[in-house]
């Protein structure tokens, strides 16, 4: 808290701009610089400023009454000025974890002519100079304001001659690079040769994965000509990804891009797996094609944007909620195969199918008539019906997360916002499709997935929202405040019984709402007998059959046979007959 002595002259006005400040320590008299080599000065987040003083953020407190000089940057005009000041106070953040709030007077009221002996050191950190780079490039265009100056001063200046190795492949990944000037080579050594495989110029990361993965360096780097190079070591770049979300969804865009390439590389193995393509990208995640390494196996590999998998308790639910998922067995819910924790993120490796989404059904079709809303609903509730069994409320029932088969079955997907039922809830799920329960962060249970159905039952019909508002905390505020408006309005000749079933699902008072999928199915099922719409048929299930070779020696006999009996009982479960033959020798 600011002295009682110290006592406002002028009216602050917060900035509306991410203003930003570099701080220059004095000595004991307010002339002598003791900053000289740029170690030692530091950008600060400047929120108010008046013709006598300021107030800023910064990751250290300032000694009250000491003396500096604060270098302010005007972002309309983007010039910079010296004002000497005096530190009056400073206080930790209420808000921010390892963040100072420091009050400053200024002891000129107009700037001065004061540039500092600025030296360019082989350790300095970035100058006024510098942040003209900083700010044209993406990382700094992706940060939240906060994160600004807490990146820019952890970064280490280096010069690196034209020739020099400065990234070795094998070693352990410590550090990463931005390059300001100059352009290095990516090189892939391989049974003794060296392939140079990309590029990187000016403005581009070097050395982030390896920071992402924990694991040695995949390549080496080398500098094709002289090179101005901004380095991070790696315990800075793990606090600052830790405690900065636009940061996060950054590193999203690194990896995604480094998967989107065509090269093949080491960087797109997601443990067993190998990333092939991309399909498609989500609020929540990319999902991209794969295949399983040694079985050559098709998968589809769904990566979490890294806002969500760098949340403690989100990945803590999400791996138990995982175990279960992983095991559930329905034709009308998408197979899970395995889950992978890589590159600070959380990839899902499921069963790649042929189709499209109801998404991009209703973008063609527009409207859809009852009697396919009712197939897809039955299908829909079947899958639900299994998922709630087993305890698991899915929480982001939509057209985009409903696939359709080119048969007309549909898969239920993305269960990676799944919960048990009466968790509570950290507003999860897509705003349009959220029931007024999830909007007010409430335990949800099956009936937020039902009034999910509705809505979407409703957008079929009508080919819009029951609130068509784009604005998403608009649209989360009507759910609450307002009940659906009524389906017969917007699409004619409705059956009066889907449209019943449609306000039930959609009540706002969850103790309204069908009580489970059964209820529900229990006005479902008469009105699709009535258009005529028979239960699908069971999935024939198809037997394959695979071969393996084992080549082996005399001496290993007895213990291939046990492992081959250990082996066999552990897949007669799953209904799978192992045969063995006896070849002659090879």
């Amino acid at each position: 808290m600011a002295p009682k002595t110290y006592r406002r002259r002028w009216d602050r006005k917060n900035l509306d701009h991410p203003n930003l400040a570099i701080y220059f320590p004095l000595g004991e008299t307010p002339s002598a610089c003791t900053c000289v080599d740029n170690t030692c000065q530091r950008f600060v987040d400047l929120t108010e400023q008046t013709p006598g003083g300021a107030k800023a953020i910064a990751t250290e407190p300032f000694e009250p009454g000491a003396h500096c000089v604060l270098k302010i940057h005007n972002p309309i005009d983007r010039t910079w000025s010296y004002f000497p000041a005096e530190v009056k106070w400073s206080v930790p953040s209420p808000s921010q974890t390892n963040r100072h709030i420091s009050g400053f007077a200024f002891r000129a009221q107009v700037p001065i002519d004061w540039p500092p002996q600025e030296k360019a050191d082989a350790k300095r950190h970035p100058t006024s100079e510098d942040y003209v780079f900083f700010r044209n490039i993406n990382i700094l265009k992706r940060l939240d304001r906060e994160a600004i100056c807490p990146l820019l001063n952890a970064l280490v200046f280096r010069q690196i001659a034209a020739g020099e190795r400065f990234v070795t492949q094998g070693d352990a990944g410590d550090s990463c690079f931005i390059i300001q000037k100059g352009t290095c080579a990516i090189v892939i050594e391989k049974n003794g040769d060296s392939h140079a495989i990309a590029v990187r110029k000016k403005g581009d990361i070097i050395g982030e994965m390896s920071l992402l993965t924990g694991e040695p360096r995949s390549a080496h780097v080398e500098a094709g000509t002289d090179m101005d190079v901004w380095e991070i070591s790696k315990d800075d770049f793990n606090t600052i990804t830790a405690d900065y979300p636009g940061l996060r969804n950054f590193l999203t865009e690194i990896v995604a891009e480094r998967f989107a390439t065509s090269r093949m590389t080491a960087e797109r193995q997601i443990g067993k797996y190998l990333i092939t393509d991309i399909i498609g990208r989500g609020g929540f995640s990319i999902v991209y094609k794969g295949l399983h390494r040694r079985l050559n196996m098709p998968v589809a590999i769904k990566m979490l944007n890294h806002d969500m998998a760098m949340d403690k308790e989100f990945v803590s639910n999400f791996q138990k909620e995982a175990i279960t998922i992983a095991r559930f067995n329905h034709d009308n819910i998408i197979k899970v195969y395995d889950v992978e924790a890589l590159y600070q993120t959380m990839f899902i490796v499921m069963e790649n199918i042929d189709g499209c989404t109801l998404r991009q059904i209703m973008n063609d079709q527009g409207k859809l008539p009852p009697e396919q809303v009712i197939h897809y609903l039955q299908q829909v509730c079947a899958g639900l019906h299994y998922a709630h069994q087993h305890d698991i409320i899915h929480q982001d029932i939509k057209p985009g997360n409903l696939f359709i088969l080119p048969d007309g079955r549909l898969k239920i997907l993305d269960f990676g916002l799944a919960c048990p039922c009466g968790a509570e809830n950290m507003m999860t799920g897509t705003p349009y499709y959220m029931a007024p329960e999830q909007v007010e962060c409430l335990p949800v249970d099956e009936r937020s997935d039902i009034y999910a159905l509705g809505l979407t039952a409703f957008e079929m019909l009508a080919g819009h929202r029951p609130f068509d508002e784009e604005d998403p905390h608009e649209a989360m505020e009507l759910h609450v405040e307002h009940d659906i408006p009524d389906p017969a309005q917007h699409i004619p000749d409705l059956p009066e019984g889907l449209r019943k079933l449609i306000l039930k699902c959609c009540a706002r008072d969850i103790a309204q709402r069908y009580r489970d999928i059964p209820a529900l199915l229990n006005d479902l099922t008469p009105l699709a007998q009535t258009l005529g719409i028979s239960k699908l048929p069971p999935i024939s299930q198809t037997k394959r059959m695979m071969t393996v070779f084992l080549i082996y020696e005399d001496r290993h006999q007895l213990e291939l046979n046990e492992l081959m009996e250990a082996f066999s009982s552990e897949i007669e479960h799953m209904g799978i007959t192992l045969k063995a033959a006896d070849f002659s020798d090879i």
